[in-house]
């Protein structure tokens, strides 16, 4: 009973982020990446600690951007590589940007753990949608991906993967470096 409630008590709290994308978004405003996830790994620190991971952050560009998705983003995506490392191997987290363009820009969050079947690509993004069931050592609601992808399209954006079960995975956000209106859509 106490697990039930406590799963449920986890799960409106993600429906409420889910929900906060749109009703309590802040205006779009330069938001330095490298600083913002900096800022991040420290508390992530406990998490990555325990896994005994790593998080290796490249040279990121400024964007216009509401800077708490852009935390949760991110803090989804890293948190996500460091909770799906394989048994006996140490997480690996590669954060960098893969584009050039002025306009636009490709961060890419890699890692080498278990990976995923891309048969269920789509499936990933949807709400509720987990991969492992409850019984899996993997917890979550299910929620968290959604979330990326909800922020990802409110920045004019879009997010996608790439993985291979066994080999790990990269997580790519194509988001626009500037907007014509500053107030976020």
């Amino acid at each position: 009973m106490l697990g039930a409630t406590e799963r449920m008590q986890t799960l409106l709290t993600s429906l409420l982020d889910y929900s906060r994308i749109t009703s309590r978004a802040e205006p779009f405003r330069p938001v330095e990446l490298s600083a913002l996830i900096s800022d991040l790994l420290s508390d992530l620190e406990v998490r990555i600690a325990d896994t005994g991971g790593e998080v290796q952050v490249g040279e990121l560009p400024t964007i216009e951007a509401d800077p708490t998705q852009m935390r949760q983003l991110f803090q989804n995506l890293i948190g996500n590589a460091l909770k799906f490392h394989k048994d006996g191997e140490k997480p690996l987290v590669k954060v960098h940007c893969s584009s050039n363009d002025p306009r636009n820009c490709e961060i890419c969050v890699e890692d080498n753990g278990i990976g995923f079947d891309e048969q269920y690509l789509e499936r990933i993004f949807s709400l509720f949608q987990r991969l492992h069931g409850r019984s899996s050592k993997y917890e979550g609601t299910g929620m968290g991906l959604a979330i990326c992808k909800k922020i990802a399209e409110r920045h004019g954006g879009s997010i996608t993967a790439r993985s291979v079960v066994g080999q790990g995975s990269t997580f790519m956000i194509a988001l626009p470096v500037k907007h014509e209106n500053n107030e976020g859509a």
